[in-house]
């Protein structure tokens, strides 16, 4: 079978996908912020994470602007908020950059929480989340003063009330509301529908109760309502559905207790372009025409507009960074019908990408470290691991003339591979470096052996 790709777009470095400084030098070698991967790969093994720093400055700024402008457009009175969920990636370093910005921060336990204070992003610019906060992270936080809280089921809202009590101190809640819409995305990363751990349900009434049992105690401060329906999202319908059905949950709030929502968080999930054919949303609309539906919402039902809050991740840090890996094997199979599928044996794998074994995740790849004329074949990116479904890229086109040693690099890797990554089969997890006008910043340093083996008596 004939390949369906030219040899000039499977050399294609589009900016829909890589990173905006991404481009070939005079060799074809891919430069990410005008430093050539060959040469950042002699400083930093490979296995390596790439981030291209201006190109997440710009993407952190364009959610930032968006939606001021958009606030302002509606004449709201408080600036919406971002808050960057950390669980697509964190570091201190990383940290830092977003904060410089104005960003908050999204955390979901006590270690991306004390990443986040690291980082230097003040505790009232924290929203915690997590469905299963202990005591101790709980207390954690409040000694802290960390700045809205996410309560997820009843015993949470106990606990965070007893802490509070015990404290002296009055925290600021955030009712996480499961709105029932069945976001389009993979069932695993779908969390508004009703059949999941998440939130409380508004069909059953968990919502509403939740809100009186907040609204009720002495020791917790009712700020507002939080929904998130999902990952990966290219459009705003869902989102639509799940502001309409929390500004009818605030309207009871206000008829019921005479408490006013001050702050709405809508979560975050909006999708980013994995392959050409993804079609995400412009941040620029996408932002614009959030505002404008909760703004007609709350005030068509003679609502005070509450604060609006968002916390993108994904689209943030997901096409800032790229994997860099080299070639160890390859291997032709033929196939049934008679054709040939090459298997690109790569020194990673599962263990710093999971996603496409966990999602069926697509990803886009290309030969980084010379520009090839030959012809396309057709190739599968594999990893290391003693799994047959260690696979990084499932189907792909990479030159024929591919050897051992070659470099080759996957685009959009920010978000969750370095943060799920594992040391499966005792490998170690990869570094990660942030380029910037040629500029080299190690942000996670490669783990070593000694890094794996420090929890074993016996080694």
């Amino acid at each position: 079978m004939a390949p369906n790709i030219s040899i000039a777009a499977m050399n294609e470095i589009s900016d829909h996908i890589w990173p905006k400084s991404a481009n070939r030098n005079n060799d074809g070698a891919l430069v990410i912020s005008g430093l050539d991967v060959r040469e950042i790969s002699h400083k930093y093994p490979t296995p390596l994470f790439i981030l291209d720093e201006t190109d997440l400055i710009n993407r952190v700024q364009k959610y930032m602007k968006s939606f001021s402008k958009a606030s302002h457009g509606n004449k709201l009175t408080k600036e919406t908020k971002i808050f960057y969920a950390s669980k697509a990636f964190t570091s201190s370093l990383f940290i830092k950059l977003i904060v410089n910005e104005g960003m908050g921060v999204d955390v979901a336990t006590e270690g991306e929480l004390r990443v986040a204070l690291a980082g230097g992003c003040k505790p009232e610019n924290i929203v915690f989340h997590g469905n299963n906060k202990s005591l101790e992270e709980l207390a954690f936080a409040i000694e802290k003063k960390v700045g809205l809280f996410a309560v997820d089921s009843f015993f949470e809202i106990a606990r965070l009330a007893q802490i509070a009590n015990e404290k002296g101190v009055k925290p600021n809640v955030l009712v996480r509301v499961t709105a029932g819409i069945e976001a389009h995305t993979h069932e695993f990363v779908a969390t508004a529908h009703e059949d999941q751990k998440f939130g409380f349900s508004l069909a059953a009434g968990d919502a509403d109760e939740a809100v009186r049992r907040v609204v009720k105690d002495e020791n917790l401060q009712l700020a507002g309502l939080h929904s998130h329906i999902g990952s990966q999202i290219f459009d705003n319908k869902g989102f639509e559905i799940a502001a309409t059905r929390l500004a009818e949950l605030a309207l009871r709030i206000t008829k019921e207790h005479n408490v006013q929502i001050e702050m709405l968080n809508l979560g975050g999930g909006m999708g980013i372009a994995y392959i050409d054919s993804d079609a995400p949303l412009a941040i620029e609309q996408m932002s614009s025409e959030l505002v404008d539906i909760v703004y007609k919402l709350f005030t068509t039902n003679g609502l005070a507009m509450p604060q609006l809050a968002f916390e993108p991740g994904r689209a943030i840090v997901g096409p800032s960074m790229i994997t860099l890996y080299t070639v160890g094997t390859t291997k032709k199979i033929e196939l049934e019908n008679g054709d040939k599928r090459t298997y690109v044996a790569v020194d990673g794998g599962m263990s710093d990408n999971i996603r496409t074994a966990l999602y069926g995740a697509q990803y886009s790849v290309t030969l980084a470290s010379r520009l090839s004329k030959a012809e396309p074949m057709l190739s599968r990116i594999v990893g290391k691991h003693c799994e047959s479904g260690d696979i990084i890229v499932k189907d792909c086109y990479l030159p024929e003339d591919l050897v051992p040693g070659d470099l080759v690099a996957v685009a959009a890797t920010g978000a969750y591979n370095r943060s799920m990554s594992s040391q499966y089969n005792l490998v170690t997890r990869p570094g990660v470096v942030s380029i910037n006008n040629k500029k080299i910043t190690e942000i996670l340093r490669k783990e070593t052996y000694e890094d794996v083996f420090i929890t074993d008596p016996g080694l």
